[in-house]
């Protein structure tokens, strides 16, 4: 099973399942631009829990609305 890091709440780093991860980074890829190195740990350890929640959750939606939807989702969001 292949992982990438991820950040946790503790500090100590986490790691998830790639088919994840990639979900997420396929959304910011779009929203914002491609930087391999989020995934692979070379920048600040990944992904944060408010990042995958919110890149998952656009994912849910058309490609066009991505970006609408992951601003909604952090909009209010305390982050975790």
């Amino acid at each position: 099973m292949k992982t990438h890091p991820v950040q946790t709440v503790a500090g100590k780093g986490g790691r998830l399942r790639t088919e994840v991860t990639l979900l997420a980074y396929e959304v910011y890829c779009h929203v914002y631009a491609p930087q391999e190195a989020i995934i692979t740990g070379n920048c600040r350890g990944g992904f944060s829990t408010s990042e995958l929640i919110a890149f998952l959750y656009a994912r849910s939606f058309p490609k066009k609305q991505w970006a609408a939807r992951v601003e909604e989702a952090f909009e209010g969001m305390k982050h975790i």
